[in-house]
């Protein structure tokens, strides 16, 4: 009688199980790793994970971390005086190791292999004087068209990083820590500028319009679409009224902690005044209307409960303003605040037509604008 477990068929069988529980371990390793830096709090614990966190989960010789002191939302945290507080040597900016890096990358994809055959400077610009590794993998740092960074990740085994393999895992990480980068610059910035809301820990109005200021300039240079929501709470002085400040102060927090959880990694949430927030969003027309609604739906779905365990009813009515931006940078400012006056009166036209719904104005349908 022939014996099951020893045929072919059952060895290729438990050698696809093995794959697949590997795969999956790997799988929730990363997730571990992307979690501390999407949760970190500032850049020091950001580049903590990178370079202490990640190396020990999946045993690499050393990571390397490139970035763009020219890109705007790094400007803050890798002046000069702040890389040299740091004293971390794996976070370079050299020029040398963008255009190396840039040239390896092509077309925006990564590079593989042993970095004993590349050029002096390229393998100085990422691994400086220390051991060279004897296989590493380049991943660019992409929003977009736009490349922030790169991420080098070596290992002592020259067969883990060759050319041919298949990236799809690492390429989604590196989207992950481009995101988490984006995510605590914000965080520092707010930090050192003093540009929160207390109550909510929202960015406030000032930050905002500075943020809007930046993505109009950025999708003009760009040709990109930007979009705003302007949020308000229906009924708020009812709400004050009946249940108390106290009970307003906490519906105003649950909004707040609803609409940040509804948007994207890297757009801005503000609390713009009172009762009423504002969102800046990286997408066209229908991608904001999009979220808006999923913001809609969520802050109708809230538990908030009175002092005596009954819950309390919000919605908001939101107004969605967007545009594809051409023309000359300098008039950014004014278009910017074009957009935000266009929302608002969404926003009010959805208060108008029976609150607890959507509105964007028919005249921007053409979601274009030119300067």
């Amino acid at each position: 009688m022939t014996n099951l477990a020893q045929t072919p068929l059952a060895e290729r069988l438990r050698s696809l199980v093995d794959t697949v529980q590997h795969n999956e371990r790997t799988l929730r390793r990363f997730q571990n790793v992307e979690l501390r830096l999407i949760g970190a709090q500032d850049f020091m614990s950001f580049l903590d994970t990178l370079f202490s966190r990640l190396p020990q989960e999946f045993s690499l010789s050393g990571v390397t971390l490139w970035l763009d002191d020219r890109a705007p939302i790094l400007l803050e945290l890798l002046e000069p005086a702040a890389l040299h507080a740091l004293g971390e040597p794996r976070l370079r900016t050299s020029r040398e190791g963008g255009l190396a890096a840039q040239g390896l990358c092509e077309d925006g994809e990564p590079w593989l292999g042993e970095p004993r055959e590349l050029d002096d400077t390229a393998r100085r610009a990422f691994f400086g004087d220390a051991g060279t590794p004897a296989s590493a993998i380049l991943l660019p740092l992409a929003a977009g068209n736009t490349v922030s960074g790169y991420l080098c990740l070596g290992s002592d085994d020259p067969a883990r990083f060759a050319p041919g393999m298949a990236t799809d895992i690492l390429e989604r990480f590196a989207s992950i820590v481009t995101a988490s980068l984006d995510n605590v610059a914000h965080r520092e910035r707010l930090k050192q500028l003093g540009m929160t809301d207390s109550l909510t820990g929202l960015a406030n109005r000032r930050y905002f319009d500075e943020r809007l200021r930046e993505e109009i300039m950025r999708a003009v240079r760009y040709g990109v679409p930007v979009a705003c929501l302007f949020i308000d709470i229906d009924s708020f002085k009812r709400i004050n009224d009946t249940y108390g400040h106290q009970t307003g102060d906490r519906a105003l927090a649950a909004v707040a902690a609803c609409v940040r959880q509804q948007v994207r990694l890297g757009d801005t949430v503000a609390r713009y005044g009172g009762e009423e927030f504002a969102a800046l969003l990286q997408g066209d027309r229908t991608d904001a209307l999009t979220v808006a609604e999923r913001v809609r739906q969520a802050v109708e779905r809230l538990d908030l409960q009175d002092d005596h365990g009954k819950r309390i009813a919000l919605t908001v009515s939101i107004g969605v303003a967007a545009r594809t931006v051409s023309g000359p940078p300098a008039e950014a400012a004014k278009l910017g605040m074009v957009m935000m006056e266009e929302a608002d009166r969404a926003m009010y036209q959805a208060k108008h037509n029976g609150r607890n719904r959507i509105e964007a104005l028919a005249k921007a349908e053409g979601n274009h604008a030119v300067l």
